[in-house]
């Protein structure tokens, strides 16, 4: 098996050789080259031919984001993981670069010594990204393997239920941000139901989504609050490291947020939400798993499908990683499957409840 390899750009020569000595021994990974700077890491992109990329924010001469941009403007599907600060500063350029086509990101460690060092954060965070994105390199390979066996995977582009639904639900992960982006800004603005999201993303990042998703949709867009109460025709983003579910308390729906254990290795986890959203709406749920990877997503899809609410997958062309939304097909648990240039418009046709109905 080809190792994947990976070129490491980070102005900290710190961080490069803790890097590297973490994928020294790693059976998939190839430390191809390392970069001090955006200038040298187009460079050594040219030379060596990389099949992933870690990219620091901050650097000198030319930073991670022009890094980014002059990287797709000259055409380059790299797939790119940004390795940035814990920093609110940090997390806002982050953001920039995830909608400028950045593939992921993993937080620095904000400490070092024990669980928060450089190598530990790695082996949780970066090579697992690292695995799944190298491997989507090769997309026909990919597709064939992943494909085999799952002839209940055909897109569809327009699904219909015949029935009111009151809530929609997004399981999404690596890829998210631009993916949930282009949903969003296509979503109606007589959308009157909620929306809960549960992306992968560490603290501090996930507020940053939300404002990303105010402003470029037209539906407000806020980052989960403890008990919050829930109001339709808005959009709710699961905190980085809280699992958000949704209550009833009397005559209301408020939000709560849980430091729980994490499940499948996430906090938040989209089973811990669509379960607590398949308690609290039933039938009326429209589940939707879009890329990511592992398998988040696919026991509450379970739940909320045993509860009678409606499961959709984005298709595999569409995803950037496509291992959440296959472990919800490999089970049967989907509805349809749809293109992730379709999912609006099945929110807006399903979900879109106009006020001023009598």
């Amino acid at each position: 098996m080809e190792k994947i390899r990976v070129l490491l750009v980070d102005d900290s020569l710190l961080i490069r050789r803790a890097l590297r000595e973490c994928f020294r021994t790693d059976p998939e990974i190839e430390v191809v080259g390392v970069a001090e700077s955006g200038l040298r890491a187009l460079e050594q992109i040219e030379q060596l031919n990389p099949d992933v990329v870690t990219l620091d924010i901050e650097m000198p001469d030319m930073d991670g984001l022009e890094t980014l941009r002059t990287l797709r403007a000259r055409g380059s599907e790299l797939p790119v993981i940004i390795f940035s600060k814990h920093t609110s500063h940090g997390a806002s350029i982050t953001m920039e670069a995830l909608e400028l086509g950045a593939s992921d990101v993993v937080a620095k460690p904000v400490a070092h010594g024990g669980k928060g060092s450089p190598c530990e954060i790695v082996k949780r965070q970066l090579r697992s990204r690292i695995r799944a994105l190298g491997r989507r390199r090769n997309r026909l390979a990919h597709f064939a393997h992943e494909s085999k066996g799952l002839d209940n995977a055909e897109p569809t582009r327009i699904f219909t239920v015949n029935r009111p639904l009151s809530a929609v639900a997004i399981a999404i992960s690596t890829g998210g941000p631009s993916a949930l982006i282009e949903v969003v800004t296509q979503l109606s603005p007589a959308l009157n139901v909620p929306i809960f999201i549960t992306q992968h993303m560490p603290p501090v990042f996930t507020r940053y989504l939300a404002e990303r998703l105010a402003a470029k949709g037209p539906l407000r867009a806020v980052e989960a609050q403890a008990g919050m109460p829930v109001e339709s025709g808005v959009i709710y983003v699961a905190p980085g490291d809280f699992h958000m579910q949704v209550n009833d308390i009397g005559d209301q729906r408020l939000l709560a947020l849980s430091q729980a254990p994490h499940e499948n290795s996430c906090r938040p986890s989209a089973d811990v939400m669509l379960r607590s959203l398949g308690d609290v709406y039933g039938e009326q749920l429209l589940s939707i798993v879009m890329t990511g990877m592992g398998q988040d997503g696919r026991n509450g899809c379970e739940y909320v499908k045993e509860s009678g609410g409606i499961v959709i997958a984005q298709d595999e062309a569409s995803s950037l990683v496509w291992g959440m939304p296959r472990s919800v097909i490999a089970a049967n648990l989907h509805h349809a499957v749809v293109p992730l240039d379709s999912i609006a418009a099945l929110i807006n046709r399903n979900c879109k409840k106009i006020t001023t109905e009598s």
